[in-house]
């Protein structure tokens, strides 16, 4: 919902009533993840995608009727590979897709959703969680008391807005949201009529919105620039770092999020990193990128990914290992930086770089897919977590 954030803001400060379509389920070859969201508003404007195009029509009419009725409902697109051009996902996969109707500045029971628009345009960590039904996606919902599809809550890390309408279901829903907050995980949760975890009676879709992951580019030249300018682009928040101020300027970086003039150890020992922070060292020079190299590999991080020929690799080790790096950590470095497509420009080296942290980040393997078996977006339950919806 992130990337459709500024117009549906707009909607709900305005008072303009809207569908809220959001991906809840996935099976197969579906095209989006869970989370993915499309906004139609009472007088027809869409905003975001659901499937990439494959269904968003059919999507288009429901939410259309959900403005009319007022009313939630879980649809389901897709069937099999044989006959998907007759429902419109070609791929073949299956989506259920949650539209629901947002008609004054609240969800629909009245989770403040002004409140998350704005804790996610200020990198404020929030969740919604929202019931889906009975015993999974498509069901009616309301079990043993419990509002009905679409019913919704707000989940912040100090505080709470709405109810699912039992006591017992909101005291575990929120309980299990904030673990899932912290992870940025979005997904499915399932529980009994009153919370209980041993049961699957109520389907519970919680979409978690984190600030966006950072990318940390240390050297500031003209691939710095390109790695900087797909980083913004694919979702990261960009900081360029170099240590000589005639070079770190904002004019050179002006798609960065922020440019510091800064010794990159020293920046990257007063900034805080996680499990999702992605790290590029391009300075290529041993007085900068060792130093440097010494710090990130003992923090938590994505990717740490260093420039430099073959040669600078080998001598670049060699002095980590005179600096008291052991081999578990050494290995956390990928270096010569990128992935082997024969990139030349700044540009291209860019794409080469964020396709092997994309790779690194799924599972892929960075072979062409005609060559490749098996399902094209495997996901594995640790990589639950997305870029920040």
């Amino acid at each position: 919902m992130r990337e459709i954030r500024d117009r549906i803001a707009a909607w709900t400060r305005d008072g303009t009533p809207y569908a809220l379509a959001t991906v809840v389920g996935v099976r197969g070859s579906a095209p989006r993840d869970p989370g993915a969201a499309m906004a139609v508003s009472l007088d027809g404007e869409v905003v975001g995608s659901v499937s990439g195009g494959c269904v968003e029509g059919a999507v288009y009419e429901s939410a259309r009727e959900v403005l009319e009725t007022g009313q939630a409902v879980v649809e389901t697109y897709g069937i099999s590979d044989d006959d998907a051009f007759a429902v419109g996902l070609t791929c073949g996969g299956i989506l259920d897709v949650l539209v629901q109707p947002v008609r004054t500045p609240s969800l629909p029971a009245g989770g403040g959703f002004a409140d998350v628009l704005t804790s996610i345009a200020e990198g404020e960590p929030v969740a919604t969680a929202t019931l889906t039904g009975a015993g999974g996606a498509g069901g009616a919902g309301g079990a043993g008391g419990a509002g009905g599809v679409g019913t919704t809550i707000a989940v912040w890390r100090d505080r709470v807005a709405g109810s699912l309408g039992v006591e017992g279901l909101d005291v575990a829903v929120v309980d299990d949201v904030r673990g899932m907050l912290e992870q940025g995980q979005t997904g499915t949760r399932h529980y009994g009529p009153a919370g209980e975890r041993r049961l699957d009676d109520v389907a519970v879709f919680v979409s978690s919105f984190t600030p966006p992951p950072r990318l940390l580019v240390f050297g500031a030249i003209d691939f710095a620039g390109a790695v900087a300018r797909l980083g913004v682009y694919l979702g990261y928040h960009v900081t360029v770092c170099d240590a000589r101020p005639v070079f770190a300027t904002r004019k050179r970086f002006p798609d960065a999020h922020e440019v510091v003039c800064e010794w990159p150890h020293r920046f990257l020992e007063r900034t805080e990193t996680d499990a999702r922070t992605v790290v590029c060292v391009l300075t290529h020079d041993p007085k900068f990128d060792v130093p440097l190299l010494e710090v990130a590999l003992r923090r938590p991080a994505a990717y740490i990914g260093a420039m430099g020929s073959r040669r600078t690799h080998e001598d670049r080790l060699q002095r980590l290992r005179e600096a008291g790096l052991g081999e578990a950590e050494l290995t956390r470095l990928r270096s010569p930086i990128g992935l082997d497509i024969g990139a030349r420009s700044p540009e291209e080296t860019a794409v080469s770089i964020l396709a092997e942290v994309i790779s690194g980040r799924w599972g892929g393997t960075g072979q062409p897919l005609g060559v490749t078996s098996g399902r094209i977006h495997e996901v594995r339950p640790d990589q639950l977590h997305s870029l920040p919806v």
